[in-house]
């Protein structure tokens, strides 16, 4: 490798090579362990880039596996949403997806491993005596009065503990670590608990469960991890990680942390995400004002603009905030080379071409002008139309170059029509607009010599199709709606994140959306179909604007 390829290479990827190059391991194999306790989010998709994306450039490979140790809060729902959202950003796991369920057995043995060298007992206080026994930082902790139990008693209540002899909370299992340690983790954790619970794979099977700190890194190294990378949030756990891999003598997985994503008007808890569905104010973890891979996919974000927001900022040891309209701006780089061009019109004023006497004309619409494989669409013009009220004007200011009396502007793929009059209601609002087109002007074949220096959308009365539009804005009105003291996130939930237009008019072509596809509509935005879309109530969700246009509303 070059000198100049070695200092491109961020923290991690020095670790991974160094690690090869000196023979430490032949293959590298990483892992994505998500809980199956929600839907993945913003944050979870660059883990996911980070895991996969190491692992494929150094001919490696990435473990799915499901961390479910905590049955009261997991669903296979969940599970299958985690699967269906790897899959969708485009990368594939080794072999099948693991659960560290898959592991009970081989957890308890390790378990019982530790009391049997003395690492471990079985501790009858109770959650608040064992908060109090670990104190703070500041101050070393005092030993539980169970500490130096006989490891034949804690044995032999440990394979009670199994066999649901006793009551939950009654009584759980530590590891011997270090109660004056100033890390608040290695001051004798708890690592098994009683906990009867249904679970979502193993059902009543067991009614103690291993907690994070011991299944996670026991999981890794029965897999032979090689490099287990997480968020900064771990970073304390590490040493506890360690511990156990070094007392249990078993393959010595590694873990680093990188900082994890935090973007701007976003929130990355699970918990506080399904806060906001429990109370009604998103319409599920779907919804596509949420910051969810679901929810990004259901408004429209293609999955290769998220992997290049990821790559663009890039690996950090240290947390930051990023700007949400650098993500904004991948997904409007990707649809404007994507998606297919079409119009609607949201506020509509009637347009009659008093000259045109022909039942119709075929106008030939490009798909992409920045994609000439894309192709073409027929678009219908009759002489009556809707253009938007904001586009016309009866006494309008200098440089205005949208319709106005006496003069000429040009249909989108159309002709040049001008304006010869108005009709205006008994409020002097105007209802109609009277124009006359110049036959030999369309599009494509313009021998007029006229210059028209505005381009109008616009749609056929008789032809077009009701569409709702759903607009949408940021769901939180602060950057960093968990970065107030003494204030809770959901007073910063934006009411007016959004918008229905029910009154919008699109032309025909649009009929034929499919879910999944991307359109520009001219002078309004992204937009995709909708899930809940029917052939009586199409609904597009508005993916990103063609500008950003939050700093002029703040």
């Amino acid at each position: 490798m070059s000198e100049e390829k070695t200092r491109s290479l961020n923290f991690l990827e020095e670790i991974i090579a160094d690690d090869l190059k000196t023979g430490k391991h032949k293959e590298i194999h990483t892992r994505f362990p998500p809980e199956p306790n929600g839907y993945l989010h913003i944050g979870h998709a660059k883990a996911i880039w980070i895991n996969f994306s190491l692992a494929k450039k150094y001919n490696g490979k990435t473990n799915l596996r499901f961390d479910d140790t905590n049955p009261e809060k997991e669903e296979t729902e969940y599970v299958e949403s985690i699967k269906k959202d790897i899959a969708w950003l485009g990368f594939k796991w080794h072999d099948k997806p693991y659960f560290a369920s898959d592991y009970f057995d081989k957890l308890y043995e390790f378990a019982t491993q530790l009391i049997e060298q003395g690492d471990a007992y079985i501790d009858e206080s109770t959650v608040e005596q064992i908060a109090e026994q670990k104190g703070v930082p500041t101050k070393p902790g005092t030993n539980s009065p169970y500490r130096d139990r006989p490891i034949a008693e804690s044995l032999d209540l440990f394979k009670k503990m199994k066999e649901g002899a006793f009551e939950d909370g009654s009584m759980v299992l530590r590891a011997k670590v270090d109660m004056t340690a100033p890390n608040m983790h290695l001051r004798d954790p708890i690592i098994y608990r009683i906990k009867r619970s249904r679970h979502h794979r193993t059902g009543d099977d067991w009614c103690i469960y291993p907690m994070y700190d011991f299944a996670h890194g026991q999981s890794d190294s029965i897999e032979n991890i090689t490099h287990s990378m997480c968020s900064l949030e771990f970073i304390h756990h590490r040493p506890l990680y360690n511990w156990f891999i070094e007392k249990l003598g078993i393959f010595p997985s590694r873990q680093i942390e990188f900082a994890r994503m935090n973007v701007a008007y976003m929130i990355t808890s699970k918990r506080r995400l399904l806060k906001l569905v429990e109370q009604g104010l998103v319409t599920g973890w779907d919804d596509p004002r949420m910051p969810t891979i679901s929810g990004m996919r259901r408004r429209g974000y293609p999955p290769e603009a998220i992997i290049n927001f990821c790559e663009k900022t890039g690996i950090a040891k240290r947390d930051n905030l990023v700007e949400i309209e650098l993500l904004e701006s991948c997904v409007r780089d990707h649809l404007n080379s994507t998606a297919t061009r079409a119009m609607v019109v949201t506020d509509p004023l009637k347009v009659v071409i008093t000259n045109f006497d022909k039942d119709k004309e075929i106008i030939s619409g490009i798909n992409n002008p920045e994609d000439e494989s894309a192709g073409r669409h027929d678009v219908i013009l009759r002489k009556e139309i809707y253009i938007e009220k904001g586009d016309f004007m009866i006494d309008p200011p200098k440089k205005y170059f949208r319709m106005a009396p006496d003069k000429d502007v040009r249909l989108k793929n159309g002709f040049i029509l001008h304006c010869d009059g108005y009709t205006t209601d008994d409020k002097g609002e105007v209802t109609e607009v009277q124009c006359s087109y110049y036959p030999n002007s369309k599009s494509g074949e313009d021998v007029s010599g006229i210059k028209a220096k505005g381009t109008l959308h616009w749609v056929s009365i008789q032809d077009a199709v009701p569409v709702t539009l759903r607009n949408y804005d940021k769901l939180f009105t602060d950057p960093a709606p968990m970065s107030h003291e003494g204030k809770e996130f959901m007073e910063f939930f934006n009411h007016d994140s959004l918008e229905e237009n029910k009154t919008a008019l699109a032309e025909p072509y649009i009929s034929t959306a499919k879910l999944g596809d991307s359109f520009q509509f001219m002078r309004k935005g992204y937009y995709t179909l909708d899930p809940t879309s029917t052939d009586e109530n199409i609904v597009f969700n508005r993916t990103v604007g063609l500008k950003s246009s939050w700093g002029k509303k703040r």
